[in-house]
């Protein structure tokens, strides 16, 4: 079923990474949820009004927020699908983000009335009606939704989409919640307790909690979170695969959604080659990127002394003195001044983020270590934080 409905609505289905076709699946995955939803809620809050059962009815109400939900992401995907313009000269796929944002804090507000609600239950409590026509559209209700889940997993993975994944995490949580109301009903066939109070709260916890997943999911991409290591492990691999590179360091992604995504980094080329040699490396290695990965990335040239026997040693000297106070920390851009009475040891260092010492904490540590190998030297050192 899935698969039929992809080749039949989605033109050029396998080529997902044209921004045409993601809006293509992220519409589908639209309208296949406003349908589905629109026709549990109608059945649910009939049913549940026959039954008395405020269970019912809220999970009605769920799946009518869920439709209004769809018609958000399937809006997000069209704008988030619209090129670049003057405004928005990096196009407008952070969209895909505010949508999913959208969705989740009406999962919240959602659960936060059926908490309401259920208490209210508690107070002024009424017997649930058991119905087996209820109970038979309950199951089915389940039934659709793991359904609708399992089709936009599958959306999810072929277009890695932030939206449709959160629509998957609210199509779970709906699960969770309906068979919450399932037993309700069943329950109060053998007791007249309040079980549908009870069940209406849990189901009120899943959902909320399902909201909340879904804006850390999508708070992160909004925020600036780092690139994929499966990402940087590629384009470090592609760089590095040029005999003109000995070294690359300063990476910086930005995500502009998933078809627009532009960088920079730093790469050590030896001193010792022509400028112009060196520059047309890096053009190459900048159009291999950008035809291999999609991405746009700029490149800095660092011209690195190599073959030098002093620089060699002292570079030793430095990448010792860094280990012993933290083995994580790596340095590069590193350079030798020479003077009369002392010697520069000039380099960038990179701290993890979460170092247990203040930046001249660390430069004063690193300057002692060095100067009791050699008091002449002397240390210059810029701290930087990785990116990746």
């Amino acid at each position: 079923m899935t698969k039929l409905l992809i080749k039949t609505f989605v033109k050029d289905y396998e080529n997902t990474g044209s921004a045409v076709v993601r809006t293509r699946y992220g519409v589908l995955s639209g309208i296949v949820g406003i349908c589905l939803n629109i026709i549990l809620s109608v059945f649910k809050m009939i049913f549940g009004a026959l039954t008395k059962s405020i269970s019912i009815v809220a999970d009605g109400v769920n799946n009518l927020f869920d439709a209004f939900s769809s018609i958000i992401s399937l809006v997000g995907f069209k704008i988030s699908g619209k090129p670049a313009d003057k405004e928005h000269p990096f196009g407008h796929g952070r969209i895909e983000y505010v949508s999913a944002l959208t969705l989740a804090f009406f999962i919240l507000i959602m659960g936060f009335e059926l908490v309401k609600t259920s208490v209210e239950k508690f107070r002024n409590p009424e017997q649930v009606i058991f119905s087996w026509p209820a109970l038979i559209v309950l199951v089915f209700s389940i039934l659709g939704k793991i359904w609708l889940a399992y089709f936009n997993t599958s959306v999810g993975k072929r277009i890695d989409s932030v939206a449709v994944n959160a629509v998957v995490t609210d199509s779970i949580g709906d699960i969770a919640a309906t068979t919450g109301t399932l037993i309700a009903l069943i329950a109060s066939k053998f007791t007249s307790l309040p079980v549908d109070a009870v069940v209406g709260v849990l189901v009120a916890l899943v959902v909320m909690y399902a909201g909340i997943g879904i804006i850390k999911d999508t708070m992160g991409p909004l925020l600036g979170e780092p690139p994929s290591k499966e990402i940087v492990g590629k384009l470090e691999k592609l760089v590095m695969s040029y005999d003109g590179v000995i070294g690359i360091h300063d990476l910086v992604l930005h995500s502009y959604g998933n078809a627009k995504v532009i960088g920079s980094l730093h790469a050590e080329v030896p001193a010792n080659v022509g400028i112009l040699m060196s520059h047309n490396i890096i053009d190459n290695i900048e159009n291999d990127i950008k035809e291999k990965l999609g991405i746009e990335i700029s490149i800095h040239m660092d011209p690195v002394a190599v073959d030098d026997e002093l620089t060699d040693k002292l570079k030793n000297v430095a990448l010792k003195a860094v280990s012993q106070i933290d083995s994580e920390i790596t340095i590069h851009d590193f350079r030798i001044v020479e003077g009369y009475d002392h010697t520069n040891l000039i380099f960038d260092a990179v701290l993890p983020h979460k170092f247990h010492m203040t930046e001249e904490e660390f430069r004063k540590a690193v300057s002692e270590k060095i100067k009791e190998t050699e008091p002449t030297y002397n240390t210059v050192i810029n701290v930087d934080r990785s990116y990746v």
